[in-house]
């Protein structure tokens, strides 16, 4: 009876997820390959957009967090791509780490104070292109402070997502801030004050 029951959910697992399997594409969707990119206003895509931050744990070791959820706009023309426009905001709800407590910690005043600021904002206002990397320079406003931040960025992969058939554009970036410019000073010297940042972002080109 046993055998049965686990023979005929293995057949419902399979019959659920084999027509998923023959959608998939053949090869990789996503290519480092600008010549993909086309014109025109795209959509953060937040299930897969991570800014990920480390900081030293009091000399210990380094531990790492993730702000998730973002939401923004790309707007580029690989004729001109210097002329590129990118609006990112972050919700303080989406910072997560490997310890609730110090997740809940981080959205309270001490910190983020998430309740009054509940999204931070990146906004472009020039960027440089060369080749496939890129220099952005913009303003970051955490807990109503506005600073100009650079980011350093590099072109990932361009191509058609294989769900929703969207055009796809990829990026990956590095920068680091002052966190006490932002009046997030708690913990400093024993946490430091400068944060790198790493962050990987995908867009998604919304259909007509």
């Amino acid at each position: 009876m046993t055998r049965r029951i686990v023979t005929t959910c293995i057949l419902a697992f399979a019959a659920a997820t084999l027509p998923a399997i023959a959608q998939m594409p053949k090869e990789v969707p996503g290519k480092a390959d600008a010549t993909r990119v086309t014109a025109g206003t795209y959509k953060a895509d937040s299930a897969h957009t991570q800014i990920l931050f480390s900081v030293n744990h009091l000399g210990f070791n380094v531990y790492h967090g993730i702000f998730g959820g973002s939401t923004g706009t790309l707007t580029i023309d690989p004729a001109n791509p210097s002329a590129a426009k990118v609006e990112i905001e972050i919700p303080m709800s989406g910072i997560t780490t490997t310890s609730a407590e110090l997740t809940n910690h981080l959205k309270t005043a001490d910190f983020f104070d998430a309740a009054k600021f509940p999204t931070a904002r990146f906004q472009s206002t020039s960027v440089k292109a060369s080749g496939t990397s890129a220099t952005i320079v913009g303003n970051l406003t955490i807990k109503g402070v506005t600073k100009p931040v650079t980011l350093q960025a590099k072109f990932a992969g361009a191509g058609k997502g294989p769900m929703n058939q969207a055009e796809t554009i990829g990026f990956e970036a590095t920068t680091s801030i002052s966190r006490s410019a932002f009046g997030v000073s708690y913990g400093v010297p024993f946490v430091p004050d400068e944060v790198p940042l790493q962050i990987s972002v995908a867009f998604e080109k919304p259909k007509a």
